[in-house]
């Protein structure tokens, strides 16, 4: 059956997009992200605040680039995981795909590859992923979270496999290009983080693409009787986020000098939390770059500060999951003082 919209199937006319709507996501909806940007930034300082008197050591330079670094690995996740959940889905697979890329990234520099070819055919391979992701969606209709939790066991069995259940250290000890200090000292991935950033700003803010995932996530009807592809919009960005989540794999060995088959194996938790914090709704459609950068810093300063103050590995972890409920909980009332 064809997709092309019958007259009299045509919804309302201020309900059906003109291809793509002109400015992202509505004013209603933008109006309820700067709201939540406003709390968000209180938060942030409230906690740098916090820190600072607790820990000499917290506010200075050296510091500050450990909190880019370590913001940087789950900031190139999130970066992928925002599209799919502007899409009104999300991507659980992440937390596969990142421990495949950090294993193959070491198996093929220990094989002879060079950095380049060895990234790309990382690259390849979270793309892989992702394509499976958008076929299993889109064309089979199964639901985002079925489909990526189905996803992430393969890829997480298949890591561990790979690495044979061990830790596969670098043969050449100098492999750390993706990581290492370089402008003003600041690691390579920092800037890698930053690049990929302005380039999905720039595809979401001002591309057709970007407007129709918008479109998609807001209204996947009406976007379909426009006559956007929406298959294949859903797709690129579980394509995106499945290559993005290698990359950061390829990133943690390139960190640790070693391959490990349980490497970011909460990412999905951490990047969907980065997500929601910076103001994206889970119900798709809302969501950007800005917001998400400022969710991922928040928790990546939580991270550093508790462990300057020697806290507990696993509190670390309640605080995300608590963290994430304040972000929905933001989320709700800023859209009851917009009501209002």
């Amino acid at each position: 059956m064809s997709d092309a919209p019958r007259t009299d199937e045509l919804p309302d006319v201020e309900t059906v997009p003109d291809r793509a709507p002109r400015r992202g996501p509505r004013l209603g909806q933008q109006a309820d992200v700067a709201i939540q940007g406003v709390f968000l930034s209180a938060f942030l300082v409230a906690i740098i605040v916090y820190f600072a008197n607790r820990a000499d050591n917290f506010l200075t330079a050296d510091n500050g680039i450990t909190i880019l670094a370590t913001a940087a690995v789950i900031g190139i996740v999130s970066i992928g995981q925002v599209t799919t959940i502007i899409s009104g889905g999300f991507d659980l697979s992440v937390s596969g795909v990142v421990p495949i890329g950090s294993v193959l990234y070491a198996l093929l520099l220990n094989d002879g590859v060079s950095i380049p070819a060895a990234l790309g055919l990382v690259l390849l391979t979270g793309c892989a992923v992702g394509l499976v992701n958008g076929f299993v969606i889109t064309v089979m209709g199964v639901n985002p979270l079925i489909a990526t939790l189905g996803t992430m066991s393969i890829a997480g069995g298949v890591a561990l496999t790979l690495a044979k259940g061990v830790s596969i250290p670098f043969d050449d000890v100098d492999a750390d290009a993706l990581t290492r200090e370089s402008l003003w000292g600041v690691p390579n991935h920092v800037w890698i983080l930053l690049g990929l950033g302005v380039l999905v700003f720039g595809l979401l803010r001002f591309t057709v693409y970007g407007r129709q995932l918008y479109a998609v996530g807001g209204s996947p009807e009406a976007s379909r009787l426009a006559g956007m592809r929406t298959r294949v919009v859903t797709s690129g960005a579980y394509v995106l986020s499945g290559t993005l989540a290698a990359l950061a794999g390829a990133i943690i060995s390139s960190q640790l000098l070693t391959g490990v088959a349980g490497a970011g194996s909460d990412s999905a938790l951490q990047s969907i939390a980065a997500v929601v914090l910076g103001g994206a709704a889970l119900t798709g459609g809302v969501g950007g770059i800005t917001g998400t950068f400022v969710g991922v810093i928040i928790l990546a300063t939580l991270s550093n500060g508790m462990a300057i103050l020697q806290v507990p590995s696993f509190y670390q972890q309640i605080a995300t999951g608590a963290v994430l409920l304040v972000a929905v909980a933001l989320s709700r009332l800023t859209q009851t003082l917009r009501n209002r």
